[in-house]
């Protein structure tokens, strides 16, 4: 504390009773705050002041000294001028000086007096000894000398000096004893605190005052700090406006977490009630919460007055993402004092300053470039607190700008969750117009948890495990263009047991929001327009379905299949949000230049999560319907090939020889088969390529780098750089577009070359087919399907090397009829509508073919069920190859083209009521019931399984490694029950299915 003298004359003029100022106190009324708040003040530092002026520690600007004064060597107040006495000093200004005479040019050593110095003076007036000489200004009964000599105090109590500590010089007494006993000695009534005086007459209460200490474990005790100097600070400061005395009352405030309770007479009770006492006194800077001569610690307790100082007033200056705008950073500064009020400096906040956790300094400074999201967690050892923060530094932390030519600082408040009003946590209610917003903060108190003795270990420390750091983007800005940041602070309360087998988790992170209303809205009305349009889509689904199927009523089969079709559509609704919403944000953050958008921060983030979960989950409906359809489907491979002639054969239990048809080979169905088989997984893409790649450029070329959250676009980080953590947003945004990329990357290079120049599975099947004299007939839905026509236009295919060559180089130089189902056309694919008529034919003969004792159990059903099987197989080719051939004039066909609308719709017009219609179908649309026509939905399906995963795991090597995995998990079950269908189907053996 500095040395207090005298009472100041305004405050000493109150003179009334405890009571009454009590109840003054209730009756003040806090100071209306207007609705445009500005917190703006000059920055100025103490070495801008001139020798002249001191730097005021509580208005934090440069002030005059009095007549006859200069700056002191600390700054922070005045001295009198060599060859000038002190008459009076309260501190700071409050004091005045005079001449010596000139016999006497000397000045004492405590500046009180003048003297004589028969050995000179130095430079700042003091009497100057030789060598090994002790300067003696008073005689040993304590009068001042007329001149310096070596003798001692002599006890004369009109000199007001009693001996140091260290006994080796007389010093003038204390001023607040003299103030009160005109005399070294504090007797009753008055009040002897922290090795102060003071009268104990006056109005301020301080008998009752609370030295209490709590903590969040329950523990409560007396703190020895507070017991010692809070009763003297707050009386030094009431009653002679101490600056330093009135810093220390602020901290211990501070310590106090801010609590405000007005049945106690606390820290900040007393604080209160000085600043409410105080209100004829003059403002600091014209702010209405900062009083003369007191630091400023709240901004008032004004319901809704916090979101008028967060979200009213934005800073007068713009922030860019580029390093070349001097705005790229945010330059925080911050007043810093000791716990017993005096100002240390003005500190820059780089450096880890208020970062507990250790680290680089580029890592630590990582935390103020603009745009740049910044999450630090650590543990500490209560060992290494102890030894690094003895005692607590506070911060008063401001925003430096320049307007103009005018370099400012913006105060910073600050949300303190462990505050307390009236013993409820405000600051920790969701609604921000409860808040009470204060200013001080500090990192670690070791000092108010020490009882008994100031030189003990303390019994609970007090720590800042959680300091958040956030800044709020103004709406519809184009410039960058903020509101005031905000810290908000979290202390927690460790019981001191085993320092060195004791730690605690610590956090620092600084965070950017914006209004993300008007974005909720577009994606609202987007998912609202775009699910209407999935509802129509679904509806024509629907209805091309029923017509499909033939049926004509709406039962609850035909709800749940429009709910299963709306299923995709919507999925694709959410797919095209989410995705549009990504790009959105990572193209709109990362290549701003003037800022206008910022991230959304977690919590924000989670609806565009739950949408993404709702696609996946959607998209696994669609592609499971889509899975089981396929593995359902009825097929049947019409044989065309004919005897060749007769032979002899031997009939069994007859004895006999009869002629027989030569049998047709049925390898030439197997072959057909298999390759039908093989081609059900066929893809566009190559799954293990494309999760491959994925990875390669998400991991190994850097592309992850763009999901991280700053401003930076670069795709490689140095390892000592900070790395900020990944947005989920952006991380789906830059996965889910490579993933899109190099999927369409490899189905355009598919139909564009490789199946063009290399291989096409699909044609090649169609071929085969007509090679080996093979049709196949698919029905899908029980009254549509598809027909691939594969009648060979030679007659027969079960032939020899010679004549198979013979015929192709035939139909190479167009010397035979076209291969298509109509003469002189090469249409061999169709998309059939059979009337019900056909299929009640169809049904009745495929029952014998799939009974429960059929070609699953081929080996071992009894002779008679695999003669009826084999018979029943026999009629349905006859049956199938007979329809072709128009033989049955009531189940009749005929052939036409779709209409433009219809194929655009997916659904015929024409109901195929007395004949089948075939239409024509050049692009292979019998490839929806295999995997190679559906690749949308199975690459849309990859990526959101792959994203999913990946939001869930923050991982992409275990996002790459579960889709691949699903992959071929579905593959296999495709190709197995897939075998399992077509061998019951088409009574092929299973065992040659490969």
């Amino acid at each position: 504390m500095e040395t207090l003298g005298g009472a100041r004359a305004a405050m000493a003029a109150v003179s009334v009773s405890t009571a009454e100022a009590l109840t003054a106190l209730l009756l003040l009324v806090v100071p209306r705050v207007s609705q445009a708040l500005t917190f703006s003040l000059p920055f100025q530092q103490p070495e801008a002041c001139n020798h002249n002026q001191y730097f005021d520690i509580s208005a934090l600007t440069c002030v005059s000294c009095g007549a006859n004064q200069k700056r002191d060597a600390g700054g922070t107040s005045c001295v009198c001028l060599p060859g000038f006495q002190m008459t009076s000093n309260n501190g700071g200004p409050a004091m005045t000086c005079k001449k010596c005479p000139d016999n006497m040019k000397g000045v004492t050593e405590d500046g009180w007096n003048c003297i004589s110095c028969p050995h000179g003076l130095t430079a700042e007036g003091k009497c100057h000894c030789p060598t090994g000489h002790i300067l003696v200004e008073r005689g040993l009964n304590g009068s001042l000398l007329s001149q310096a000599t070596c003798e001692l105090c002599d006890g004369n109590e009109n000199a007001y000096t009693r001996a140091n500590a260290l006994g080796n010089a007389c010093v003038r007494c204390e001023p607040t004893f003299i103030n009160a006993t005109r005399s070294c000695e504090c007797a009753e009534p008055n009040v002897l605190t922290g090795g102060l005086c003071f009268s104990g007459s006056g109005s301020f209460p301080p008998r009752v005052i609370s030295a209490a200490r709590q903590g969040e474990p329950g523990i409560s005790f007396i703190s020895e700090w507070f017991a010692k100097y809070l009763q003297s600070a707050a009386s030094a400061c009431w009653a002679y406006a101490n600056l330093t005395s009135c810093q220390a009352l602020a901290n211990m405030c501070v310590m106090n977490m801010n609590s405000y309770d007005s049945a106690l007479v606390d820290a900040c009770g007393l604080f209160q009630f000085i600043f409410e006492s105080t209100a004829g006194l003059n403002t600091v800077h014209s702010i209405s919460f900062w009083r003369q001569n007191l630091p400023w610690l709240f901004y008032g307790e004004q319901s809704g007055l916090a979101p008028q100082i967060l979200s009213s007033t934005p800073l007068p200056t713009d922030f860019s993402f580029k390093e070349q705008n001097q705005n790229s950073k945010l330059k925080f500064v911050a007043a810093t004092y000791d716990i017993r009020g005096n100002f240390l400096k003005w500190q820059t906040l780089e450096g880890g300053v208020l970062q507990l956790c250790p680290d680089t300094e580029a890592r630590l400074n990582a935390a103020y470039y603009f745009g740049t999201t910044y999450q630090q967690n650590c543990e500490i050892s209560l060992s290494k607190i102890l030894t690094d923060f003895p005692t607590p530094v506070f911060y008063d932390v401001y925003l430096e700008y320049t307007d103009g030519n005018q370099q400012n600082i913006w105060a910073v408040p600050v949300l303190n969750l462990n505050l307390q009003h009236y013993k409820m946590f405000v600051n920790q209610d969701s609604s921000p117009t409860k808040w009470l917003l204060t200013r001080r903060i500090f990192l670690v108190d070791a000092v108010s948890g020490r009882e008994n003795d100031l030189g003990n270990q303390p019994r609970a420390i007090r720590i800042a495990t959680q300091i958040s750091l956030s800044i709020h983007l103004v709406p519809d800005t184009k410039n960058g263009n903020i509101y005031p940041p905000l810290i908000t602070v979290a202390y927690s309360d460790v019981d001191i047991k085993d320092p060195s087998n004791q730690a605690i988790k610590v956090s620092f992170s600084v965070k950017y929001e914006m209004n993300q209303g008007e974005a909720f809205v577009q994606t609202d009305i987007a998912l609202g327009v775009l699910g209407g349009l999935a509802v129509l889509s679904s509806l024509l689904k629907t209805a091309g379905w029923k017509r499909r199927i033939g049926s004509p009523m709406i039962d609850l089969q035909t709800v749940m299949k429009f709910l299963v079709f709306y299923a995709g559509d919507l999925a694709n609704v959410f797919f095209i949000v989410t995705m549009g919403t990504g790009l959105y944000w990572l193209i709109f953050f990362k290549a701003q230049k003037s800022i206008s958008v910022l991230l959304p921060v977690p919590a924000q983030e989670e609806r565009f999560v739950t949408y993404v979960g709702c696609a996946f989950a959607l998209k696994a409906v669609q592609f499971l319907h889509k899975l089981v359809s396929q593995m359902t489907i009825d097929v049947f491979f019409i044989d065309w090939e004919r005897p060749k002639g007769k032979v002899l054969k031997a009939v069994e239990g007859e004895g006999g020889i009869r002629s027989a048809t030569v049998p047709v080979s049925i390898w030439r169905t197997y072959f057909v088969a298999n390759e039908w088989n093989e081609i059900q997984t066929v893809r566009k893409i190559n799954p293990l390529f494309q999760v491959l790649t994925v990875l390669f450029f998400l991991e190994i070329v850097g592309f992850k780098n763009l999901a991280l959250m700053d401003s930076s676009s670069s795709l490689s980080r140095s390892p000592s750089s900070y790395t900020p953590p990944y947005s989920r947003i952006l991380r789906y945004a830059v996965s889910a577009a490579l993933w899109l990329v190099i999927g369409v990357t490899q189905i355009v290079f598919f139909a564009g070359f490789y199946e063009r120049f290399i291989e096409d599975k699909i044609r090649q099947f169609v071929d085969l087919c007509s090679v080996s004299n093979i049709s196949v007939f698919l029905l899908s839905y029980k009254c549509f399907g598809y027909y691939i026509h594969g009648r060979s236009i030679h007659g027969h295919a079960d032939t020899n090397m010679e004549e198979m060559n013979m015929n192709l180089k035939r139909e190479a130089e167009n010397l035979c009829s076209q291969r298509g189902l109509v003469p002189n056309t090469d249409v061999q694919t169709f998309q059939i509508a059979v009337s019900g008529h056909m299929r009640q034919h169809y049904d009745r003969i495929h029952e014998t073919l799939v009974r429960k004792n059929g070609p699953a159990r081929l080996l071992s059903s009894s002779a008679s069920t695999l003669e009826q099987s084999i018979k029943a197989y026999h009629a349905m080719n006859k049956f199938l190859g007979s329809f072709i051939d128009h033989v049955h004039k009531e189940m009749d066909y005929f052939i036409k083209d779709k209409l433009l609308l219809e194929r655009i719709l997916g659904i015929e017009f024409m109901e195929p009521m007395e004949k089948s219609i075939f239409y024509n179908d050049e692009s292979y649309s019998f490839s929806s019931v295999l995997y190679y026509g559906n690749e949308a939905t199975l690459l849309i399906f990859d990526l959101l399984f792959f994203s999913v995963v990946d939001l869930a795991g923050q991982s992409f090597m275990l996002a790459a490694f579960l889709t691949y995995l699903q992959q071929e998990i579905f593959r296999f079950i495709r190709n197995t029950v897939g075998q399992k269908n077509l061998a019951s189907k088409t009574l092929v053996d299973q065992r040659f299915l490969i």
